[in-house]
């Protein structure tokens, strides 16, 4: 570790996250630890984590609290992640529905979030900072696994509106004292691909982070022009927020000459799973219980795929008890050659995210098209078809009040991003049909990028 990575890491990164309120030195430091328990002392931890929450959840959000009262349900009796069977699944739609009864009646400082979701289903909800604490505190422990730290050299390729429009001075300050670079992936035109390149190899930075569609197509376009970039020191490549598949892994891997590091989460679901340098999916047992069900909505065992259902520990401001992710996956019973007790996913089936090709040709990250979309609150689902150049359709379940203003809002956004003379059909659905896979995709391409 440099001495300038080495007081980011230990000194400014620290003092940031205490300004803010937030235990995540403290909750990292924990994890640190608790990841070499034996699997016995984990699962204690993990039901009297559990027990806290619910008792807490039942006696502060309007929401669980009546749920509780009706079903008998008593939190303080709790001894075994088993008895969350005895819940009912948490959905978006329960969520929208509910509203305000979501949150604690003790909750203060709430963040507000939205999220398309890999359903496709726009969702509002609320984060606070113990949740915030424990993400941030994951995804450091897992970077750290890699032998890299906050403070080295970072390339991000990311697309979320939340990190591409917060850019002011304060942020623009914090990214470069962190070392921080972010690129737009919504854009991936020729140009720009040519000046992502060429901003890594000026950069150089230890470590990677985006989609993994994204940074397999710059390193793609940097191998097509003959432009090396094994030799920056790059040591690894943190993908997530999308299926990574095995020619991704490749090409990024082969072109930038570093390890791939496999990410699973979403901003509603917390951070699930990371993969450590000795190809274990490891799941954040600490904060999350992870179950996989079946469309009867069965606990399945470990080796048969399913949906996956969350519960995260760190939520009784607003909290995720079973939530449905819609992410089909398998656990697996191994251990991890790492030596880490966490338990291992054993496939993430579900999560994929495709590009779309505007009418002149450029190339841009599918959520660029999701965006125009998912914060209509009149539409309750979506999905997006691109089937030529030419032609889009989007399927939309309408909402209350979704009017006719609604399909011109959805055609005038996509025209925008796409160009004005691509044809854009809104049908309107009941609903929108699952992917073989018992998975929503909320956008298709059979447009050709390659």
């Amino acid at each position: 570790m440099s001495l300038y990575t080495s007081v980011v890491a230990n000194l400014l990164f620290p003092l940031q996250e205490r300004v803010k309120g937030h235990d995540t030195v403290s909750v990292r430091r924990a994890m640190d630890q608790s990841q070499w328990w034996s699997r016995g002392r984990l699962e204690a931890f993990r039901i009297d984590r559990l027990r806290q929450l619910l008792t807490r959840v039942g006696t502060h959000v309007p929401y669980y609290r009546d749920l509780f009262a009706e079903l008998g349900f008593r939190p303080e009796q709790v001894s075994s992640t088993q008895d969350l069977q005895k819940l009912p699944f948490l959905t978006k739609s329960v969520i929208r529905a509910e509203g305000e009864r979501m949150k604690s009646e003790t909750a203060t400082g709430l963040a507000r979030f939205n999220t398309g979701g890999s359903s496709g289903e726009p969702l509002i909800f609320f984060i606070g900072k113990e949740r915030v604490s424990h993400d941030v505190a994951a995804k450091w422990r897992a970077t750290r696994w890699w032998n890299v730290d906050i403070g080295d050299p970072e390339i991000v390729v990311w697309g979320s509106p939340i990190e591409l429009t917060s850019q002011d001075r304060m942020r623009q300050l914090r990214d470069r004292l962190m070392r921080t670079r972010l690129l737009p992936a919504f854009e991936m035109s020729e140009a720009n691909l040519g000046r992502f390149v060429d901003t890594i190899r000026h950069f150089r930075p230890a470590m990677l982070f985006g989609y993994p569609s994204s940074l397999s197509l710059i390193a793609r376009h940097a191998e097509e022009r003959g432009q090396v970039m094994s030799d920056l020191g790059i040591k690894v490549a943190f993908v997530t927020s999308e299926r990574l598949y095995d020619h991704q892994r490749g090409d990024i891997a082969r072109v930038f000459g570093c390890a791939v590091a496999n990410g699973y989460g979403g901003r509603d679901a917390g951070f699930i799973a990371h993969q450590c340098p000795e190809g274990g999916m490891h799941l954040t047992a600490e904060d999350l219980i992870v179950e996989i069900v079946d469309p009867e909505g069965n606990v399945l065992p470990a080796g048969e795929a399913g949906e996956v259902v969350t519960t995260h520990l760190a939520t009784a401001d607003f909290p995720f008890i079973r939530y449905r992710t819609g992410d089909v996956a398998s656990m697996s019973e191994k251990a991890c050659p790492c030596g880490r007790s966490l338990p291992l996913l054993a496939e993430i089936q579900g999560r994929s995210t495709d590009f779309v090709v505007a009418a002149d040709g450029t190339i841009m990250h599918g959520l660029a098209v999701i965006y125009p979309i998912r914060d209509i609150p009149e539409v309750a689902a979506f999905k997006v078809v691109q089937e030529t150049r030419e032609r889009v359709i989007v399927q939309i379940v309408p909402g209350e009040g979704c009017g006719l203003q609604v399909d011109a809002t959805i055609v005038a956004g996509l025209k925008a991003r796409l160009g004005q003379s691509v044809v854009v059909v809104v049908e309107r659905v009941a609903e929108i049909a699952r992917e073989k896979s018992g998975k929503f995709r909320y956008i298709v391409s059979h447009v050709d990028i390659a």
